[in-house]
C-alpha cells in the first residue's frame, strides 16, 4: 500500500486498483470540529482535480478534490452520522470514498509523505 498526498490536503491510500481518500490530518485541525460530510455517490466518476465531496466544520465548508481520475466505488456512510471520526482519525477511521484508479500516470504528479510534510512547513 502507497499513499498519496495532494496540495489541497487530500490523502490517497492506493492498493492494487483500488484508492481509498481522505483530508490529512492537517486539513483537519484547520477546519477544526467538522460537523458535516457530503460524499460522492458509488458509480460517480471524477476527474482529478474536480470536485469529489464537501466537509463542513464549524469554521468553514471545504471542498474535497479528486487526486486522481477514477470512478467512487463506495462512501464512508459512517460519516454521515458521525463527522467527527474525520477529527478523530482522518487517515484512518475517517476516510471518505474508495475509488478505481483510472489513470496510474496521475499517481506521479502527487507527493509522498515527506513531501508532503515539507510543503505543509512551506505553507507556514
Amino acid at each position: 500500500m502507497t499513499v498519496y498526498f495532494t496540495k489541497e490536503h487530500e490523502w490517497l491510500s492506493v492498493e492494487g486498483g483500488t484508492a481509498t481518500v481522505g483530508i490529512t490530518n492537517h486539513a483537519q485541525e484547520q477546519l477544526g470540529d467538522v460537523v458535516f460530510v457530503e460524499l460522492p455517490a458509488p458509480g460517480t466518476a471524477l476527474t482529478q482535480g474536480g470536485d469529489a465531496a464537501v466537509v463542513e466544520s464549524v469554521k468553514a465548508a471545504s471542498e474535497v478534490y479528486a487526486p486522481i481520475d477514477g470512478e467512487v466505488t463506495e462512501a464512508n456512510g459512517e460519516l454521515e452520522g458521525e463527522p467527527a471520526k474525520v477529527n478523530e482519525d482522518a487517515m484512518g477511521a475517517g476516510w471518505f470514498f474508495k475509488m478505481t484508479v483510472g489513470n496510474e500516470s496521475q499517481l506521479a504528479t502527487l507527493m509522498d509523505e515527506a513531501a508532503y510534510n515539507a510543503f505543509v512547513e512551506a505553507e507556514g
